[in-house]
């Protein structure tokens, strides 16, 4: 059996391996860490979150939560991953972000059929091969994929929030609810009156921040724009946005507030906290200072600052097929967040999709097609369909076909495309099986 090679073990090269090898196709995983990390890693393991714990909605009745029931009908490694080490969260799932990597590594480095070797690859490899070194490539790797017939690599700014330690807060001024009113009361709210929130936001804009330094302070993702770049947009932008206070009651006052700062467990225990929505580019002083006004976070200790890092994404309209295979090169695919793909479990996804097929194709089986009314298809025929304005994105039904019934609701619209996504998802799968 030729032996697959996957280069980069972040989300969408382990799950590209892991589809690779569960097949019974050999597979080398390289990855440059422990020896050489980009700003944004901390850990050695594979597939650490840099950004958020959570993986966003688990419902159904979501197109991020219909991706999950796709993925994990394939046997997705990062679902079960991220099932098995989930944190409460209410309707979305949030991991133990060390749990959540240990697992992934562990399953992998044990595998009989997945090598594991450590170096920074900065060449193309000889096809069968995976190439999935993520937004922050390399700049030598850049150069040798942006060789490839038809590419050009585009880059732009993401942003991470900050953590703070659980026991830090003022229990005086916040209190337990869940998010939108949904599950259990797994977020710690931080009410806000309009007079504070107003003296919030005026801090945040006169702020000092980390200059983009080498990149056009334009190329700043809309779904992970820091907070104080949407302050910027108006007075109550952050109000409508990641501060909008949607089904909470203020215990102290009975009413809902007229903003609140929402924050979610980072590990098992509780212990650390994300702030929600608040990625940034305040200096670490800043940060302490401007969101020490925050009711709740006025000693609050930082397990982590808030950071900014280059995203780096191809034009992949112009170089990959559905399958995320390169045209030019037939047997090398790209996957991950380079792509273009924007999000966790979209760039599994990815990976997910390369490594079956790949995995077909080394075996000598027929190649797997996934309908462009699943949230798989729909990813793949995204980045590969021509698109002058190409740009990132996640996982929405507006990329899905939707059925040409007529619905009395979105809920009910919502409920039929997941029924019909799933079962011929699930076809797919049997299909692979036998």
């Amino acid at each position: 059996m030729i032996r697959a090679t996957v280069i980069g073990a972040g989300l969408a090269g382990c799950e590209a391996a892991w589809q690779l090898a569960r097949r019974g196709v050999p597979v080398t995983l390289t990855d440059m860490k422990p020896d050489k990390r980009t700003p944004a890693h901390s850990s050695p393991l594979f597939a650490e979150l840099v950004c958020s714990n959570s993986l966003k909605s688990d419902e159904l009745t979501n197109a991020s939560g219909l991706l999950k029931a796709e993925m994990r009908a394939m046997d997705s490694l990062i679902l079960r991953a991220a099932d098995t080490t989930r944190v409460p969260a209410g309707s979305a799932l949030a991991v133990d972000r060390d749990r959540f990597a240990a697992y992934i590594t562990d399953t992998l480095a044990t595998h009989p059929l997945i090598s594991i070797e450590r170096y920074e690859a900065v060449t193309l490899p000889d096809p069968p091969a995976i190439i999935a070194t993520g937004p922050l490539t390399s700049d030598a790797m850049s150069e040798a994929i942006a060789s490839l017939p038809g590419l050009r690599k585009l880059s732009f700014f993401d942003a991470a929030a900050p953590i703070v330690t659980r026991e830090s807060l003022n229990d005086e001024r916040v209190f337990a609810a869940s998010r939108y009113g949904k599950g259990d009361a797994d977020y710690i709210n931080c009410p806000m009156t309009e007079s504070e929130y107003d003296a919030f936001r005026d801090a945040l804009l006169t702020a000092e921040t980390t200059p983009a330094h080498g990149f056009e302070d334009g190329l700043l993702y809309e779904g992970c724009m820091p907070v104080e770049s949407i302050a910027a947009r108006g007075r109550l932008s952050l109000a409508y946005g990641p501060m909008r206070p949607v089904g909470l009651t203020d215990p102290r006052t009975g009413r809902r507030p007229f903003a609140a700062v929402q924050l979610r467990a980072e590990n098992e225990s509780g212990s650390l906290l994300n702030l929600v929505g608040f990625q940034t580019r305040l200096k670490w002083p800043e940060q302490k200072r401007v969101f020490g006004m925050i009711p709740g976070l006025e000693s609050a200790e930082y397990a982590r600052y808030g950071v900014m890092h280059r995203n780096t994404f191809i034009n992949a309209p112009s170089t990959l097929n559905s399958d995320f295979e390169v045209r030019a090169r037939p047997g090398l695919f790209i996957v991950g967040q380079l792509t273009g793909v924007e999000g966790y479990l979209p760039s599994a996804a990815s990976g997910l999709i390369a490594g079956i097929t790949l995995g077909q194709s080394l075996l000598k089986r027929e190649s797997v097609l996934f309908p462009t009314f699943t949230a798989l298809g729909a990813l793949g025929r995204y980045v590969s369909a021509p698109n002058k304005d190409y740009q990132p994105m996640g996982i929405q039904y507006g990329i899905i076909d939707m059925p040409d019934e007529r619905f009395r609701d979105k809920r009910a619209k919502a409920r039929r495309v997941a029924e019909r996504s799933l079962e011929a998802i699930q076809a797919i799968a049997k299909s692979l099986e036998d």
